[in-house]
């Protein structure tokens, strides 16, 4: 099996920074994108970065500029540094990989999700 596990969320003003960080673990073969979606109340689950194993990256517009996505293969980790965070960035935020493994001698990717990290950006 595989797991996914974040951390990193919490509290924070308006214009100050946090950290996201996501570990992977379990049966993995390979890791192709991992990144990073976000959910506000109310509102549906968006993109808010991503990359690719080949380091190819893409952000949501209005994150641009201030969130960078970095990865560290030799450690199955995405992270997520946030900077000059605004109230409109509050939402729960979730990992995602898409991950291969070896099942019977056959490669499957699937999708998998971390549980979710709540960043809040409130004075």
């Amino acid at each position: 099996q595989v797991q996914l596990v974040e951390s990193g969320g919490g509290l924070v003003q308006p214009g100050g920074s946090l950290r996201l960080s996501c570990a992977a673990s379990g049966s993995i073969f390979s890791i192709n994108a991992m990144g990073w979606y976000r959910q506000a109340p109310g509102k549906q689950r968006e993109l808010v970065a991503a990359t690719t194993s080949g380091d190819n990256t893409n952000y949501e517009d209005s994150v641009k500029g201030r969130f960078t996505i970095s990865r560290d293969n030799a450690k199955n980790t995405v992270y997520l540094q946030m900077n000059s965070l605004k109230p409109e960035d509050t939402a729960v935020y979730y990992c995602f990989a898409a991950i291969t493994r070896v099942v019977v001698n056959t490669k499957i990717t699937q999708n998998f999700w971390g549980q979710g990290t709540q960043v809040t950006v409130s004075s």
